[in-house]
């Protein structure tokens, strides 16, 4: 299901080990790294640094400085070369996005990098694939739900999925019996945590983010599906 000849990036360790995509999105970046070390210590280790905070550049350069292999770290609302350039000059392992575009996933993927960009129908999803995605996320999760992930991976069970946008702890699970790759979580995992970093506050991310994995329930064979 590809028009070109090329290499598909692997997917991204951290993620296929993990089943989990912490997505970091604030005002400002000053509480990021602390929130990265508390999901990191509650074994959530996929981690994707939007470029819509301000900061976000440098907090992924701190958070990979201050936790080295322990974690992957990405950027997201990568929407063009110019974001596809910053992003890995500052250190990022992964580019998410909330869109498909061809031209700047297939440069991601003459790198080696991987790319996750957000489709939302079937022919989204297959444009997005044939560009090179190393998986696609299906985004807004929330607006269709499992079920709409679970129609999509029927006509295209070869394409792995990302469940993304609304996805909260309790229905996690709900979009992987669906047959999701992954579920990227973001509000509702820090809660403000990344704003207000104080102890008691991180202390709590840690806690949930090792309930998310349990409801997760990663499947280590699961990766091999979609290789």
């Amino acid at each position: 299901m590809t028009d070109r000849h090329f290499e598909r990036p692997a997917l991204t360790a951290q993620l296929t080990s993990t089943r989990v995509m912490a997505i970091l999105r604030s005002a400002d970046a000053s509480g990021l790294p602390a929130a990265a070390r508390a999901l990191a210590a509650g074994g959530v280790t996929c981690l994707e640094v939007t470029l819509t905070t301000a900061g976000a550049l440098d907090a992924i350069a701190r958070i990979k400085d201050e936790l080295g292999a322990a974690v992957s770290v990405g950027a997201g609302t990568v929407l063009t070369a110019a974001d596809t350039r910053d992003a890995l000059a500052a250190g990022a392992e992964f580019l998410v996005a909330p869109n498909v575009d061809p031209d700047v996933i297939r440069a991601a993927a003459d790198l080696g990098v991987p790319f996750y960009p957000g489709a939302w129908t079937a022919t989204e999803v297959i444009t997005a694939w044939r560009a090179g995605a190393a998986a696609v996320k299906l985004f807004p999760a929330c607006t269709g739900g499992p079920n709409h992930l679970a129609q999509l991976r029927a006509p295209l069970p070869e394409i792995p999925l990302m469940a993304v946008g609304g996805v909260d702890l309790e229905a996690a699970g709900r979009y992987m019996a669906a047959g999701a790759l992954a579920v990227g979580v973001g509000s509702p995992l820090l809660r403000g945590a990344d704003r207000d970093p104080a102890p008691d506050a991180l202390s709590a991310l840690t806690a949930r983010a090792r309930a998310l994995l349990k409801t997760v329930r990663p499947d280590t064979g699961a990766e091999e599906r979609f290789l």
